[in-house]
Parts: C-alpha cells; structure tokens; sequence
C-alpha cells in the first residue's frame, strides 16, 4: 500500500545556478513534490503526529531551497530528498525543481530536474 502526500507549486526565491549573474541576482524556483507513505495510522487516529505534517514539510523545502546555493538542480533535488527523508514516515520520495528563467541559448518554457528515491536509496 503506497499513499502520497503531493505539494505542488512551492515558490522559493533562490541563488542556484552555474553563471555568476544567476548566484548574484537570484531567480525563481518551484518545487513540486510527492512523498510516499503509509496513512493508515494517521487515518485510523485522526492525528496529525502520525502522519507528515505537510505544512511543516512545505516550510522545511521553502527553507532548503532559500538556503546555501549551489550549481546544479539536481543538487539541490537531493537536499530536498534528504529534507523529506527527515521524516521516518517517509518511505520514497519525488522532487521535481523547476526553474522557470533558466538561462538557455534557446527559448524554452523553463527547465526542470526531477529525482526519486526510496528511503534505501538515499546516500
């Protein structure tokens, strides 16, 4: 049995990225994201301390994104794995880091990275 918290659309302001303007200027990420876990003992108790609490979730990935920056995303999807992977209910994890104003040589909608791991998984 796999159940899913899903948060989608989280809007960070961050520094990331491998050119020196975007480190200086910063620029705009989302983040959506899907954790995998068992709901049933929160269901069965109908209390927040036996589930993930999502809102704390979302502000914990707001902050590790808002956070130290680094090059790539697929850096920074792995401090958000590890950010989730805090919670023991967790047992795999999507990240998904969009970058809407990602510099390319062509036009393009926006870039993203997506990574998943199990909690095994994760070095």
């Amino acid at each position: 049995m796999i159940d899913v918290i899903h948060l989608s659309g989280i809007e960070v302001f961050g520094h990331h990225g491998v050119f020196a303007h975007e480190r200086e200027n910063g620029q705009l990420f989302v983040v959506d994201l899907d954790v995998e876990f068992d709901a049933t003992p929160a269901a069965l108790t109908d209390d927040v301390v036996d589930t993930i609490d999502y809102g704390a979730l979302a502000g914990a990935i707001h902050d590790a994104v808002a956070n130290e920056p680094v090059n790539l995303l697929e850096t920074l999807c792995l401090r958000l794995l590890r950010t989730v992977f805090v919670h023991e209910q967790a047992l795999a994890a999507r990240v998904t880091i969009h970058k809407p104003e990602a510099p390319m040589p062509v036009t393009v909608a926006g870039a993203s990275v997506t990574l998943y791991r199990t909690r095994d998984e994760m070095p």
